[in-house]
């Protein structure tokens, strides 16, 4: 059997404007077999299934469901806290704002397990998408990688610079949320953490008195040391995370199954279809990490059969769980119980003491979301330090960002400053709301990716696809609508943000990315 050649790919413009040039496929396969950049490949389905479910299955299922299900609300109306879609349809109607929804978001009650169906409707559509991509183009990088491809430099450039913000931010929210949830826990057992050693210096808007969130910082460098260590001992460790927090999500379903009260399901749907694009819009932080088993690529054994694999198994295993807790949480209390307090910050382990559930059972959950958290966390540091690698590695970014452990095979440079930038931040500020830039982001990245199997289909209809989307461009012109739609259900605020971001990410190109890419003209 020949080996793959290692003989570097010539560069070939598709444009006159550097902005428009994609790389070509061979290109991109030919540079990730380079000397000093080669990743090991030592993963397979099933452990790129896990890594999904490992990403997707976090905090969220154990938090976010009681807060989508009760709504949220603010005391000082604002149209930065108005639903964007909410203001413009206003706007169209009236002529101003004056008819929007400005003091938060409508309660989706019980109907939040429709919410987390729609939302995984949406998110299969992409990762149809992506698993064509993925198989296509076996590449570390993601979207950003699949954008250079179909897109050119420019959006590439956009899209990694959005991943970017998606994967800091989720993972300084997690590991914030991360600290929180340990101290709360270790007061149970009498166990007291100094709170100026224990809490963010910056939250809600005002100093807290607090020198570090210690931590928070501390579970990031960890997780770190083992993703430096290697990938196939990082994924060892969490797919023995990923069967403990399925076993906590599946206890409760037993035994919260038993206390639910039908009556509670009554209003089903209090705000009508409104409350359940919105639930959609704050549930969707949870679905967030599916897209991460592409990042994995070139450290996969058969990238162009395990990776589609992976991402539909994990996103189908995932909804399952989610609609299960949500049907049986709000069975078990009122969605009305969710809105403020201890119910609404952890509302399954508030429902299970509130019930009178046996300890054992509460603390099965507690060890369930307390894994969620830290299995959400190393899957992202990894996948945040391969979208730095991929960049680094087309000239976008400093080439330190895709130096390779000569022992280890990982790119540990790109992996410590992930570290650094995810755990100093979660160690100094609780973000709180801005965790919606990372919803849209992502779903910024589901479009492009959507947008990209229509172009590749045009322009490279005879490329050998392992895997395809039915009905191109049916399939993934629905995925442009829905998750569109997601995003206009964000507020306000979350695009003003979103959009500074990209321009910051936009002076970076121009003033130093362009020049240092393959396409520059020298």
């Amino acid at each position: 059997m020949s080996q793959p050649s290692t003989e570097p790919t010539a560069t070939i413009r598709t444009s006159d404007n550097q902005l428009f040039c994609c790389k070509s496929i061979d290109k991109l396969i030919s540079d990730s077999e380079a000397p000093g950049q080669r990743l090991q490949k030592t993963l397979g389905p099933w452990s790129l299934t896990a890594l999904g479910i490992g990403a997707i299955i976090g905090s969220g299922i154990f938090i976010l469901t009681g807060t989508a299900a009760a709504g949220e609300y603010f005391q000082a109306p604002s149209i930065l806290h108005a639903q964007a879609l909410d203001v413009i349809i206003n706007l169209l109607r009236t002529g101003s704002t004056a008819g929007a929804l400005m003091h938060g978001r409508p309660p989706a009650g019980p109907s939040i397990a429709i919410s987390f169906f729609l939302v995984a409707i949406a998110c299969s559509f992409a990762g149809l998408c992506y698993a064509e991509l993925a198989s296509m183009i076996p590449i570390a990088g993601s979207a950003y990688t699949y954008s250079y491809a179909t897109l050119g430099e420019i959006f590439a450039w956009i899209i990694g610079w959005d991943l970017i913000l998606e994967y800091a931010v989720s993972n300084v929210a997690v590991a914030v949320g991360f600290a929180g949830y340990t101290k709360a826990q270790l007061a149970v057992f009498g166990l007291t953490l100094p709170e100026k050693f224990a809490s963010p210096v910056w939250a809600g808007g005002q100093w807290t008195g607090a020198y570090f969130n210690l931590p928070g910082f501390l579970i990031v460098f960890l997780l770190t040391l083992l993703l430096v260590r290697g990938v196939k001992e990082s994924a060892e460790t969490n797919n023995v995370m990923v069967l403990v927090k399925i076993g906590a999500i599946v206890t409760f379903l037993v035994v919260g199954g038993m206390l639910v009260k039908p009556a509670n399901w009554h209003p089903f749907a209090p705000s009508g279809f409104a409350g359940i694009v919105t639930g959609g819009a704050i549930v969707f932080f949870t679905y967030i990490g599916f897209d991460s088993v592409s990042t994995a690529a070139e450290e996969s054994r058969n990238p162009q059969k395990d990776l589609p694999f992976g991402i539909i198994m994990s996103l189908v295993v995932c909804t399952l769980l989610y609609v299960g807790v949500a049907v049986v949480l709000l069975g078990m209390m009122k969605y009305t119980t969710f809105v403020s307090g201890a119910a609404a910050e952890a509302p399954v382990a508030y429902a299970m003491k509130y019930l009178g559930v046996h300890p054992l059972f509460r603390s099965v959950i507690v060890i369930g979301a307390l894994t969620g958290m830290i299995s959400s966390l190393l899957v992202f540091q990894y996948g945040q330090a391969r979208i730095w690698y991929a960049m680094s590695r087309d000239g976008l970014l400093p080439k330190l960002f895709s130096a390779v452990h000569p022992k280890f095979k990982t790119p540990y440079w790109s992996t410590w400053i992930a570290c650094f930038a995810v755990g100093i931040p979660a160690g100094l500020v609780d973000i709180g709301d801005a965790a919606d830039l990372a919803n849209i982001g992502t779903l910024f990245a589901f479009v492009l990716v959507s947008l990209g199997v229509i172009i590749l289909r045009r322009r490279q209809p005879d490329r050998k696809r392992a895997f395809r989307v039915p009905f191109v461009p049916w399939f993934p012109l629905i995925s442009i609508i829905l998750c569109g739609g997601l995003m206009t259900g964000l507020t306000v605020i979350t695009w003003l943000r979103f959009v500074l971001w990209l321009g910051l990410g936009l002076l970076i190109y121009i003033f130093y990315s362009r020049h240092r890419s393959e396409f520059a003209k020298k």
